[in-house]
């Protein structure tokens, strides 16, 4: 590991230090904000694939009502069934924020509250197979909108995810053992330098020594 290029004195090694334990802190609250992210990842992801089975299949059994509608309607008669739409339904979208992460909230918005509006035809030359298969839709629709929110919650959080993983590794194998290895380099130096200190001290005693009474200490 690479030491960084900084003076060795007892100042930067102090300076270092802090950064070492704030580098500590911050690694150890991104590895609790990672498996929190990763616990609730893992629950969507477990929603997203129940409800995603579920939606699938009854979108078979939406398909086979209107198979079964076309077997007893013309193509006409179906086609102008379904052209005119009594109701509009739209999507609201708000946001919640999960560990930092904005993950969008889709709610069913109907302009009419009259559950009959989701009919758009009268009942005396329609087949009831054509009910059945407008019903299963409508049905439907809350599953469809909340497994699209599932699934663009579970985009982002995977987003995140990554991006904290990669802040994680790069505290816990770059710069940690980088603030380690200088910290430890800068004693070495300080220590290597206060034994330079103490020989020259003798050796300067010595001289004096020497010099004012003719003596040696060895």
């Amino acid at each position: 590991m690479a030491v960084m290029n900084v003076n060795p004195t007892r100042m930067q090694m102090s300076k270092l230090k802090k950064q070492l334990q704030t580098a500590r802190r911050g690694h150890k609250m991104l590895k609790d904000k990672r498996d929190e992210l990763m616990r609730q990842f893992i629950e969507l992801v477990q929603e997203n694939k129940r409800l995603r089975e579920k939606v699938e299949k009854a979108l078979v059994e939406s398909s086979a009502h209107f198979v079964n509608a076309s077997a007893v309607m013309s193509k006409q008669a179906l086609d102008s069934s379904l052209m005119s739409s009594q109701q509009q339904t739209g999507v609201d979208i708000s946001y919640k924020n999960i560990m930092s992460v904005d993950v969008p909230i889709f709610s069913e918005v109907n302009e009419s509250p009259d559950q009959g509006n989701i009919f758009p035809y009268g009942f005396a030359f329609t087949s009831f197979e054509l009910d059945d298969a407008v019903l299963s839709l409508n049905g439907l629709l809350p599953d469809m909108i909340r497994l699209a929110e599932i699934e663009k919650s579970c985009e982002l959080m995977a987003a995140e995810i990554e991006r904290t993983r990669r802040r994680v590794n790069s505290l816990e194998h770059v710069m940690i053992p980088r603030y380690e290895e200088t910290i430890k380099y800068i004693a070495m130096k300080l220590e290597e330098n206060d034994r330079s200190s103490r020989t020259r001290l003798m050796k300067v005693k010595d001289m004096l020594l020497e010099k004012a009474h003719h003596y040696s200490e060895h």
